[in-house]
């Protein structure tokens, strides 16, 4: 009987080490009686290939709306729902997609945009159609992304969207993939962009045993000052009608942007590698006339420099949050334009720190008002520069990424949260640990005016699986677009032309230090 028992578990290895997934242990309907550490199945159940539906007939990546197009390509999979009650004030929402068939081995966790409220479906359908088991989570609560209202008098809830949700999440999910499975999962991964990216880096923090790899694309983090970032960068445009910008004030920045930096990189192609190899003086722009939609005012320019340099303690001048780099104009515009800035920082400043439904974001004090934005949300919410040390010493592989032009949360702050944590790391921990690599001409999580199309869930997969940490990262226009390719570099390298070649193929660049 042991000699049986040990061939089949050599059966099973050698069949992992190919790829091929042995039978199940368990159906996936015998699955709604698994116990969970905390909660319990709602529904468990086998979706036919290429027939999953999102409740509401929509799916949400990363907090913006998908389609349904991804899921017609999906292989048949275990779908498995659960609550999970970690507190009495807990409802987390989860779900746990298993292929039915050709599972890798391997477990990729999802996170989510903004305030969260949903599971991100379309984000979950990649990673499944690659043969990943995946699972994601609505953090405890329902609801638009926009508004932090569903917190006030629930802590345990903030505690629950801050980083208790994603662990409960990857330990259940992990529980559920060796009943089905009948075997644990060889890895687990982080794949997320945005809040996303704030969850890996958490999880990293908090529970550096959860994940063997994450990567964290634009991460909100520290969120506290990023919402006192987008509270400042609408303050400064809104603060009187001398301020605003129009979007054609914004577009004519850009279009100088690009016109005073694009040849930096050895080409002229309208896409700027390095903004800050370039020191762009937007006063170019400055009227001498009648002020016009291709002008700005001294007034308006002023607006441009306070949300370039970002928000400082007016009595220390210290930094507070970073400020956004030259080319994000065209994205910044929606924390700027309106009558209210970006409704993610407002909702959390009136309904979390001031409880306040009146409160006005023109009375907010950017030195006497500091202290207690931090004070009962921070530690729940940021995760500190020096914070990853366990994770890091377990193996865990970090990949950092941020577009260039991301108008939502500035790239410098990724950039400075980088330097920060590898300041004081011993070099070879730090080549092995973590990279960074900065895309140009990208907006928040994906979109603008450069190839922005990035694998990398395959490039945090390789680096697990081989230890051979990524010195190259190439980026491609989606299908819909002009074939075209460009070359990312770990920071601080850029990719530059090598002055012959297709300027349309990354092979006709090189990684060159800032």
């Amino acid at each position: 009987m042991i000699g049986r028992l040990l061939g089949l578990s050599l059966v099973a290895a050698i069949a992992m080490a190919m790829g091929v997934q042995p039978a199940s242990a368990a159906s996936c309907e015998s699955l709604a009686s698994t116990a969970l550490t905390s909660g319990k199945i709602t529904s468990s159940s086998i979706v036919a290939a290429g027939s999953f539906t999102p409740p509401g007939g929509m799916g949400f990546a990363m907090g913006r709306p998908g389609t349904p197009g991804p899921f017609k390509r999906l292989p048949a999979f275990c779908r498995v729902a659960a609550t999970l009650t970690p507190t009495p004030d807990s409802d987390i929402k989860i779900e746990v997609w298993m292929p039915a068939q050709n599972w890798n081995g391997k477990l990729v966790g999802i996170g989510n945009g903004v305030w969260a409220g949903t599971i991100g479906y379309s984000a979950m359908a990649g990673p499944l159609a690659q043969g990943y088991a995946t699972v994601a989570t609505n953090t405890g609560h329902a609801g638009s992304g926009m508004d932090a209202g569903w917190a006030v008098d629930h802590r345990e809830k903030l505690i629950d969207f801050g980083y208790r949700a994603i662990h409960e999440m990857t330990v259940n999910a992990k529980l559920l993939l060796a009943a089905y499975y009948g075997q644990k999962e060889k890895t687990a991964l982080w794949f997320s962009c945005s809040t996303g990216g704030r969850q890996g880096l958490m999880e990293a923090y908090r529970y550096p045993e959860d994940y063997n790899g994450i990567s964290a694309m634009a991460p909100a983090n520290p969120m506290v000052g990023l919402m006192i970032g987008s509270l400042y960068t609408g303050y400064v445009a809104m603060q009187d009608p001398a301020h605003r910008l129009s979007r054609q004030n914004l577009m004519a920045v850009h279009k100088a942007f690009i016109a005073q930096c694009d040849q930096k990189d050895g080409l002229k192609d309208g896409i700027v590698a390095d903004p800050q190899d370039c020191a762009f003086d937007p006063s170019v722009l400055q009227c001498k006339g009648q002020p016009g939609d291709d002008c700005l005012t001294a007034t308006q320019l002023a607006t441009v420099h306070d949300i370039y340099i970002g928000p400082r303690n007016p009595k220390t001048g210290a930094q507070i949050f970073s400020g956004f780099e030259p080319g994000s104009e065209l994205q910044f515009g929606m924390l700027t334009m309106g009558t209210q800035p970006f409704p993610v920082a407002t909702s959390y400043f009136r309904d979390l720190i001031f409880n306040n439904p009146k409160w006005d974001f023109k009375s907010y004090n950017y030195d006497k008002d500091l202290a207690a934005s931090y004070r009962d949300d921070g530690s729940i919410l940021d995760v500190p520069s020096d914070g990853l040390a366990k994770f890091f010493s377990e193996g865990g592989k970090l990949l950092l990424s941020h577009g260039w032009s991301d108008g939502l949360i500035p790239a410098p702050n990724t950039i400075a949260f980088y330097k920060a944590m590898t300041a004081t790391m011993p070099p070879k921990e730090k080549d092995d640990s973590v990279r960074l690599f900065m895309i140009p001409g990208m907006g928040h999580c994906g979109g603008g005016d450069a190839p922005t199309v990035t694998n990398m869930l395959s490039v945090i997969n390789d680096w697990v699986e081989t230890g051979n940490a990524p010195n190259r990262v190439i980026a491609t226009n989606s299908p819909r677009q002009k074939p075209e390719s460009r070359l990312l570099c770990p920071y601080p390298q850029y990719g530059q032309y090598k002055g012959a070649g297709n300027p349309d193929d990354a092979s006709s660049f090189t990684c060159k230090a800032q």
